[in-house]
């Protein structure tokens, strides 16, 4: 009981801190107030603050440092042609974890950083609730380069792209895959699997383990899907 009093209030904790006061649910109420201590909330991180060095934290290996230099003028898809920053990626050069996203949108085309926006801040959220921050992990997508209003990646770009993640994957050497979105999961996996089907699944990339989990942006549009989202975040202290 003592056990599950305490996931209780850690995931309460957590929901307050990622979604706020409010807690939807399914059926006739549409939101309860959600009472937590602050005492018990879990600090989140500020995206902005730390921005300059999250956008130059890979320099922190030289071997990544090299690779994006070879790399990041690549012309090989037309989305070469309508980019405005190529989204290398950031974070820990050792990090255990790496989270991979289908391709940056709008404002990662803007800035050149993974996951920045509503999304972004979210994720750090997300992050902080199991006591992580972005400096400890590192944060990719398949593409580097934004598709045209943000539609989903081609065939043909996957396949000039993949490679440079797969690069990735052997500097850093992450111990756990995370992947934000059915679409990140299925181009990783060569699937078209359902996420809920994806979610259920012991997955290995690369031979890495793989966890597919919900894009931060669906669940700002779909809190309802919080409490699967607190699941799969609780994989990860598993399996690291």
């Amino acid at each position: 009981m003592e056990k599950t009093l305490e996931d209780i209030q850690t995931y309460l904790c957590w929901y307050n801190q990622v979604y706020g006061s409010d807690l939807y649910i399914d059926g006739e109420l549409s939101a309860v107030n959600l009472a937590v201590e602050p005492d018990q909330q879990i600090r989140a991180v500020n995206l902005s603050s730390s921005k300059a060095q999250q956008q130059i934290i890979d320099q922190f290996s030289p071997e990544l440092k090299q690779f994006y230099d070879q790399i990041h003028t690549c012309q090989k898809c037309d989305l070469g042609k309508t980019r405005k920053h190529f989204v290398f990626g950031a974070g820990n050069p050792n990090a255990d974890i790496m989270f991979i996203g289908e391709a940056p949108g709008r404002d990662e085309d803007e800035q050149g950083i993974p996951f920045v926006g509503r999304a972004g801040k979210l994720l750090d959220k997300m992050l902080a609730a199991i006591g992580l921050h972005r400096s400890d992990i590192f944060i990719a997508n398949v593409l580097k380069c934004r598709p045209p209003q943000n539609r989903d990646p081609l065939p043909d770009e996957i396949l000039h792209c993949e490679p440079y993640l797969k690069k990735q994957l052997e500097i850093i050497q992450p111990k756990v895959l995370v992947a934000l979105g059915r679409i990140a999961g299925q181009v990783l996996l060569k699937r078209t699997d359902s996420l809920s089907v994806l979610r259920q699944e012991p997955l290995l990339y690369e031979k890495t383990p793989l966890i597919v989990t919900y894009h931060p942006a669906a669940l700002l549009r779909n809190p309802q899907w919080k409490q699967n989202a607190w699941i799969d975040l609780k994989k990860i202290k598993k399996i690291t």
